[in-house]
């Protein structure tokens, strides 16, 4: 029995994306569209385990990103196609959409509902996180027309105590 947690090809496939992210044209609309290619056309051909594995670790921004810049923005636009790719790999029709400021991340169709969705990624050394992190409020805004909205981030980047993303407008499900 292995005392491993994470499997060696999972570790290497996030060292693979951290420096791929950091390739940086300066044409970032090119940059986020090779992304979404490359890491659709990964997971297409490997199949569930390396959707997982980017599921896994994606909820956390490298460090050696610096804040504000090209690759902690492309690190984001990742995670809005890792966040689609999951929504199809369970059977619903989703797309990254392409606005860069005050609007949801990704949008959602299933048979009988749509949505839109955010994903939230954070440095790990970041401790504190406040409601306006999550854009709770401005999420509602983003709906256009759909019914609903989420947020979709790791588990640990909520504290253990009441939600303070919780409204009464916007209740916080728990387990």
């Amino acid at each position: 029995m292995s005392n491993k947690i994470l499997a060696k090809r999972t570790i290497e496939r996030r060292r693979h994306w951290i420096e791929e992210l950091a390739q940086i044209s300066g044409q970032f609309g090119e940059d986020t569209a090779r992304v979404e290619r490359e890491l659709t056309a990964e997971i297409e051909r490997e199949g569930s385990v390396a959707l997982f594995d980017h599921l896994l670790l994606c909820g956390a921004i490298p460090e050696e990103y610096r804040h504000d810049t090209s690759e902690e923005k492309l690190y984001s636009k990742y995670t809005d196609t890792l966040l689609a790719a999951a929504f199809r790999h369970i059977g619903l029709t989703s797309l990254v959409l392409t606005e860069r400021a005050d609007a949801a991340d990704v949008e959602v169709v299933g048979a009988d509902f749509s949505l839109v969705a955010d994903a939230k990624a954070f440095r790990l050394s970041r401790t504190a996180k406040n409601q306006k992190d999550f854009k709770i409020e401005a999420l509602n805004g983003w709906k256009r027309g759909k019914p609903y909205a989420m947020v979709v981030c790791p588990i640990y980047h909520l504290n253990n105590a009441q939600s303070h993303l919780e409204t009464p407008e916007n209740p916080v499900l728990k387990q």
